[in-house]
């Protein structure tokens, strides 16, 4: 095991990740507590930080933590102006704010991307930058990161050119547990490959969303679509929505490649939607996010 040098904070709304990472670059250790920024207070931050990571500090001293994330979000401890594409980690380390913690430990805070040519507004995030930084920047690529909101972003000539959001993962949820579309759905949840798959062709053949989600509703009023079915094959519509809108938009066409990073537990139902719309599809490394944020930290120190 390598020499601890460093601790990755990705700090979001409902939970605390972090890495204890080696001089190398590899992570030693990691810690997740349920202390996102949602549950905590103004003013409680530093508190929780000093908490979860208590035992790594005892063990290795005061060293230098990296945070991102919602942390620094308006809703989070510090808020940090976002740093407008294009934009690479150079530009990412002058966007920081550094902090000293009570044992004398220094914390760098990331800030967030924002794509100013996103219409009608700019278009923001904070953390997925950091996982593109640590894809790498050193070839042209374009980048899935599932999620919550998703995002799909355009590396070119070293630096993220510009991004977009889906927000598939909230209306899936919506559509799941607020809705008429998806009542009945099997609970637990049933898994059914077959039904997403089902989802994502209706998807990809019909522009009218509004009018194939009532399909969920109607399939099972027809006998056609079983509760068992019917959370797969909503997912796989939202999705592939997803996958049919981005290629509107021009983040790919058929035959070519994009790459997966972060893991949200959505990734190989991407790499199923990918294979749906003819696109081609690498999976990225599973420390994208400590490789970007001490890519960036690199740069604050040169």
């Amino acid at each position: 095991m390598g020499h601890a040098a460093s601790i990755v904070v990705d700090w979001g709304t409902t939970s605390l990740k972090a890495a204890l990472v080696g001089n190398d670059g590899e992570e030693l250790d990691s810690l997740e507590t349920p202390q996102g920024i949602s549950s905590l207070g103004k003013g409680d931050h530093e508190a929780a930080l000093m908490k979860a990571i208590a035992p790594w500090f005892s063990a290795h001293g005061a060293l230098p933590v990296v945070a991102l994330g919602m942390i620094t979000s308006r809703n989070g401890w510090v808020e940090i102006p976002y740093v407008p594409c294009p934009a690479g980690s150079a530009e990412l380390a002058r966007g920081t704010v550094r902090m000293v913690l009570p044992n004398g430990s220094e914390l760098v805070l990331l800030p967030g991307l924002t794509d100013p040519a996103r219409r009608p507004f700019p278009d923001v995030m904070r953390g997925e930058e950091t996982q593109v930084v640590g894809h790498g920047l050193d070839h042209d690529a374009t980048v899935i990161i599932p999620g919550t909101h998703s995002k799909w972003a355009k590396v070119k000539a070293g630096r993220i050119k510009g991004f977009q959001t889906f927000v598939t993962g909230e209306i899936f949820a919506l559509l799941l547990n607020h809705s008429f579309i998806a009542r009945g759905a099997t609970q637990p949840p049933v898994n059914d490959l077959e039904a997403y798959r089902w989802g994502l062709d209706e998807a990809k053949n019909s522009g009218a969303m509004l009018s194939l989600l009532f399909s969920a509703r109607t399939g099972g009023l027809a006998g056609k679509l079983s509760a068992d079915q019917l959370r797969s094959y909503v997912h796989g519509m939202v999705i592939g929505q997803e996958f049919r809108q981005a290629r509107e938009a021009g983040w790919y066409s058929a035959g070519d490649e994009a790459t997966i990073v972060g893991n949200d537990g959505l990734n190989d139902l991407y790499v199923i939607a990918a294979e749906v719309f003819g696109l081609g599809i690498a999976m990225g490394a599973d420390d994208v996010l400590t490789r970007g944020a001490m890519d960036v930290l690199r740069q604050t120190l040169s």
